[in-house]
């Protein structure tokens, strides 16, 4: 049986996932033994507002089950035009400290919000899941789904091309962290987990059933057209290195409101990543 780490939130989330697992409500101030098993656990139980109702079908199960729940789940969306994501990523990815920048995802640089498009200094619209990577282009579908595009510094997402996801490489211009070799690309350290949740997100939602490829998850870098990235131990460890934070779940929460009206499960629930691979 895994060992179950809840993740500090805040004191109500406490309380609930305390709940669920058939446990004492735990206290904000961890004693070295907790504090010992925390570190040590290999699964995170977290309690949402949306578990009784939009994750009704999802809860309890676990694998193979727990996949093709969620994929219905999330299948029930709206889907953008690609110049419809212009304005939605203004929304989404805005600066918390100025409402007139978006967060470039690999570089962290903020930078104003009308300096969209394709000439050095532009930021555009990088797709987490390179969209070579299943053959699907900037059609509406995976190639307008706001769960995996994010603004990017049009020479860095140059850089990042469509490389899979891995440790390791040398820096390069405005990389702020992020890091990359001749076949593979590792985000700076503070959206690791961000990059591996929409990795997954985009596994789930596109299972090859709506005339898209079946997106996949696997072991390798250099993927090619295939619709696969990797690696995936290194994007599962990136999950459990990096939680979300209140930007990454600010976006979550905007997207379903006022956008596409589906959810990132696994922004919600990031222990449902090590439940299902």
């Amino acid at each position: 049986m895994l060992a179950i780490r809840i993740r500090r939130r805040k004191t109500a989330v406490l309380a609930t996932a305390a709940a669920l697992a058939g446990l004492a409500a735990p206290s904000l101030a961890a004693t070295p033994a907790t504090a010992t098993a925390t570190a040590t656990a290999t699964a995170t139980a977290t309690a949402t507002d949306y578990d009784s109702t939009y994750y009704e079908d999802a809860i309890g199960k676990t694998g193979a089950s727990l996949k093709s729940s969620l994929h219905t789940i999330i299948s029930d969306q709206t889907k953008l035009s690609y110049s419809a994501v212009w304005d939605a990523l203004r929304n989404t990815d805005q600066d918390p400290a100025d409402s007139g920048n978006v967060i470039l995802l690999y570089s962290g640089i903020s930078r104003s919000k009308s300096l969209n498009g394709g000439d050095t200094g532009d930021w555009n619209r990088e797709h987490v899941w390179a969209k070579s990577h299943g053959d699907f282009g900037t059609s509406t579908g995976p190639g307008t789904d706001l769960h995996h595009l994010r603004p990017e510094d049009v020479r860095v997402n140059g850089v990042r091309g469509n490389k899979d996801f891995d440790d390791g490489g040398s820096g390069f211009t405005d990389d702020g962290g992020s890091l990359t070799d001749s076949d593979s690309f590792e985000p700076r350290d503070a959206v690791k987990g961000d990059v591996a949740r929409m990795i997954f997100y985009m596994a789930v939602r596109y299972e090859g059933g709506d005339g898209w490829a079946d997106l996949e998850v696997n072991g390798s870098v250099d993927n090619g057209s295939s619709p696969y990235i990797g690696k995936l131990d290194v994007l599962k460890q990136w999950n459990d290195e990096d939680p979300p934070d209140a930007f990454e779940e600010r976006r979550n929460q905007v997207i379903h409101d006022s956008y596409q009206h589906n959810r990132n499960p696994f922004v919600d629930h990031p222990e449902w990543v090590e439940a299902i691979w």
